[in-house]
């Protein structure tokens, strides 16, 4: 399991960010960022969602929630989740239903090419 210390850590070293340099950003000190990356301590929810947004990635893919760090990113993703939500539970089951049919099928012909 990848914890939230090693998922900073990695955000981090992807953006070409120092310990000091993403300690600046926050506005702490670079000794913090090194205690939240081997998880001695944890940080507020204010200071994980700004970490997120500095990183460009969301605070479910650096708790683990999540394997992709650009998980609800895609604009035009989210508007569709949107429209989606905004629909009569039968219709969105009736949506849900269809659309795990069809991932369900791809998911086969990539495991069989």
């Amino acid at each position: 399991m990848t914890t939230f210390g090693k998922r900073l850590r990695q955000c981090r070293e992807d953006k070409k960010l120092s310990q000091q340099q993403f300690a600046k950003q926050l506005d702490t000190y670079h000794s913090v960022i090194g205690r939240y990356e081997r998880d001695e301590m944890t940080p507020s929810v204010e200071v994980a969602k700004k970490m997120a947004e500095l990183l460009n990635t969301t605070v479910g893919y650096l708790l683990g929630e999540v394997n992709q760090s650009d998980t609800f990113k895609d604009p035009v993703m989210l508007k569709r989740l949107q429209e989606l939500l905004a629909l009569p539970d039968s219709d969105r089951d009736g949506i849900l239903f269809a659309l795990d049919g069809l991932l369900r099928d791809a998911k086969t012909r990539v495991a069989y090419k």
